[in-house]
């Protein structure tokens, strides 16, 4: 064989080596993420595909995607395994954080929220990280990076924490009144108005939904027993079966309020009875 052949010969063999070294790399640097086994919750629609998509393309492997915390504790009690939750705050039921506290040894949980002054709440829910929507490939990048590393976000990196409210507007006249939270007994929408109930009277608020309730107050772990209704759990005096085999909600001023089929056996769990 001539030198030319020679040297071409080895020119083909170094350039195939390193064709397979990429490659190698390659497989080795998204290897991690491939195996990891996640779900997500997220009650919008919109914002659910969104944050799936993003997951199968940074190569998860997606188990299942859910719409509230109810459905979320059922799927987990048939004993699936996972190693990451993405779970939004404001859900119908048990809240994000709710879940979470119900979650002992379970997987590392990201929270997902629309208002990052919830971040300082997640981290002391004992979040693993938490994502702002709408969230972004590059964002995520560095979250599924943490996962792969075993690393928890550290609450330095979190908005400085505002301080946590205990009064909110009413409407009262023409003008308004700051109303105490631990005075009200539960909120209820109507027709796009929230009323909060305390001492035996409704008083409307500023807010066109619970989810304004939840994000007002992020450190309460509100009980939903209604789509339009949601309790302060401290006002909370206990539950009684009716005759039609649906629990009702016992609280102050001899007030009673039926609970949802799905929200009974929630509500037994979190209130110890």
């Amino acid at each position: 064989m001539d030198n030319t052949n020679s040297m071409e010969a080895i020119g083909g063999i170094l350039a195939l080596a390193a064709h397979q070294k990429v490659e190698c790399a390659a497989g080795t640097k998204h290897s991690k993420v491939m195996a990891l086994r996640v779900a997500l919750v997220d009650d919008e629609p919109v914002a659910r595909l969104r944050l799936g998509r993003l997951l199968r393309e940074a190569g998860c492997q997606v188990l299942m995607e859910l719409e509230d915390g109810h459905q979320l504790l059922a799927w987990l009690r048939e004993g699936h395994k996972l190693d990451a939750l993405f779970l939004d705050i404001a859900l119908p039921g048990p809240s994000g954080m709710e879940v979470l506290a119900e979650l002992r040894d379970g997987p590392p949980v990201i929270f997902v929220t629309a208002n990052a002054e919830h971040a300082v709440a997640a981290f002391e829910h004992q979040a693993s990280d938490y994502l702002v929507k709408p969230v972004t490939a590059d964002r995520l990048a560095k979250t599924l990076a943490r996962l792969e590393g075993g690393e928890a976000r550290k609450p330095e990196a979190a908005p400085a924490a505002p301080a946590a409210a205990t009064r909110f507007p009413v409407k009262a006249g023409d003008g308004k009144l700051l109303l105490e939270l631990k005075r009200v007994a539960y909120f209820e929408v109507i027709d796009q108005v929230v009323w909060a109930w305390a001492g035996g009277k409704k008083f409307r608020c500023t807010w066109t939904s619970l989810n304004d309730v939840e994000t007002a107050f992020p450190g309460v772990a509100f009980l939903r027993i209604q789509r339009n209704i949601m309790l302060r759990p401290e006002a909370v005096l206990g539950l009684r079966t009716l005759p039609t085999g649906r629990k009702a909600v016992l609280l102050p001023e001899g007030v009673e309020l039926e609970a949802s089929r799905n929200a009974a056996h929630y509500l037994k769990e979190k209130l110890g009875l």
